[in-house]
């Protein structure tokens, strides 16, 4: 009869690595389109920050003061650092997951390259881009629904991030 252990590592050799799914874009470059789209091809939890805001009533966009602005900030962070509690115990499981964080900086995105890493999951950055032209354009579309699943956006707001955002190298798209 096999050991404990030699049966243990046979199973698993059979077990597929769960992968995180790293969405990185600006608002409105289709990020959360695509998220969906992974979602469903990859049977994966998608989690995606702005969901979770509005579902509490949170609002972001026209008319915040700073302090209003910086209360959001906070909020935010706490719901990804949640939501990452989340996503690293559904890897563990086995589970693909999505973050529909955006993650503007490549320090950002190597933290979650590193913790997906020591997690054993496999890593993918899914890049979705547009010039400020064509996002400033859609923002105005989306910012025209007014519906409540997306945050309204100023577009100066949006041209602020531009000077904020770091695209990914190629050495980051290729790893």
């Amino acid at each position: 009869m096999p050991d404990t252990e030699s049966v243990n590592n046979h199973f698993k050799v059979g077990i597929e690595m769960a992968t995180l799914h790293l969405m990185v874009g600006l608002p409105c470059s289709g990020k959360t389109t695509l998220a969906k789209q992974l979602e469903t091809e990859y049977q994966a939890l998608r989690l995606t920050p702005d969901d979770w805001h509005i579902r509490l009533g949170h609002r972001f966009g026209f008319g915040m003061s700073e302090a209003e602005e910086a209360v959001h900030n906070a909020r935010h962070e706490a719901v990804e650092s949640l939501m990452w509690d989340v996503a690293a115990r559904v890897l563990v499981l086995g589970t693909d997951v999505i973050l529909d964080f955006g993650c503007w900086t490549r320090r950002e995105r190597e933290v979650f390259r590193s913790r997906a890493g020591s997690l054993g999951a496999h890593f993918k950055l899914h890049y979705c881009e547009g010039s400020e032209e064509e996002l400033i354009d859609r923002l105005r579309i989306r910012n025209n629904q007014k519906d409540n699943e997306t945050f309204m956006i100023p577009p100066e707001k949006l041209k602020e991030w531009f000077k904020l955002f770091e695209p990914p190298s190629i050495d980051e798209l290729e790893k």
